[in-house]
C-alpha cells in the first residue's frame, strides 16, 4: 500500500474513527480478516442477458458483500486507502482475461506486445462532485500492480463521454442502451499518441461493476470503431439477476 494511501487511512482514523468497510470492526478499513477472505481469481461473469456482441466479461465476485462495500468506498465516500484492495482484484479480472496471451510467461516475452488497460470513463459531472475518477484510479494501480509482476501492462485513458449522458441510476437495461448509444468516443489524439508507442497491443476494458453490460460494451464499440480490437471486459465485481419469482 501507498504512502498516500497510508496517510489518508490515519487521516480517516483520526477524524471519524477507523472501521472495516466489510465488519465494522475499528481499525483499518479492511481488517486482516476480511482482505483474507476477498477472492483469489476472477470467473467470466457476463451479463444476463448479455448485450449482443460483448467481449468476455471477468469478474472478481458478485457485487454484494465487502466487495460492495469497497466499491461504495471509493467511489462515494473517497476511501483512499481502498484504491489499493480493489485494484488488486481487478488485476485478477486481467489476469482471466489475458490468460491466453499469458498464462505464465509476463506478456511481454509472447511478442504479442503490451496489455492495455483502458478504463470505462466516468461523467465529467460525477468526477467534479466526488473529486475523484475511481474506476481510473484503480485501472491505473492495476496495471502498476501486474508490471511489479513482470506483466507489460499499461494503463490508457483513451475515452471520453459525450455530453448528456444521464446518471445510470435507476435505470433498466433498455434505458441504460438508449442512454449510452453514442455516448462514448476515443479522441483521435489519444490514438495517434498510443501508435506512436505501442505499434501491437491486447485491449482490454476496465469498469468497477458490471451490471447490465451497456456501459461496457459502449466502450467497446467506441474502441472498435477506431479500429481498435477488444479482448476483453475485466471489472471488480458483477451485480447478480435476480429472479422476477416472488418466494
Amino acid at each position: 500500500m501507498s504512502l498516500r494511501a497510508d496517510l489518508a487511512d490515519a487521516w480517516h482514523d483520526l477524524v471519524v474513527g477507523g472501521r472495516c468497510v466489510g465488519c465494522r470492526r475499528p481499525g483499518r478499513l479492511v481488517c486482516p480478516g476480511c482482505r483474507t477472505d476477498l477472492p483469489d481469481r476472477a470467473r467470466p461473469s457476463p451479463p444476463d442477458p448479455a448485450p449482443p456482441g460483448i467481449v468476455p466479461v471477468f469478474a472478481a465476485g458478485p457485487y454484494e458483500g465487502i466487495l460492495k462495500q469497497l466499491v461504495i468506498g471509493l467511489k462515494e465516500h473517497q476511501l483512499l486507502g481502498l484504491r489499493g484492495p480493489l485494484a488488486g482484484l481487478l488485476a485478477l479480472s486481467v489476469l482471466e482475461a489475458v490468460a491466453p496471451v499469458a498464462p505464465v510467461a509476463p506478456v511481454a516475452r509472447t511478442g504479442a506486445g503490451p496489455t492495455i488497460l483502458v478504463p470505462v470513463p466516468s461523467r465529467p459531472a460525477s468526477v467534479r462532485e466526488r473529486g475523484l475518477d475511481s474506476t481510473s484510479a484503480i485501472t491505473r494501480r492495476a496495471a502498476a500492480m501486474l508490471r511489479q509482476h513482470g506483466l507489460d501492462v499499461r494503463h490508457h485513458r483513451l475515452l471520453r463521454t459525450r455530453p448528456g449522458v444521464a446518471d445510470q441510476a435507476g435505470l433498466d437495461s433498455r434505458q441504460r442502451r438508449a442512454n449510452l448509444d453514442g455516448s462514448i468516443t476515443c479522441p483521435a489524439s489519444g490514438i495517434r499518441t498510443l501508435a506512436r508507442t505501442v505499434p501491437r497491443a491486447t485491449f482490454v476494458v476496465c469498469d468497477d461493476v458490471i451490471t447490465t453490460g451497456a456501459t461496457a460494451r459502449e466502450a467497446q464499440r467506441a474502441l472498435e470503431s477506431v479500429g481498435l480490437g477488444v479482448k476483453a471486459i475485466a471489472t471488480v465485481a458483477a451485480t447478480q439477476r435476480r429472479s422476477r419469482v416472488q418466494m
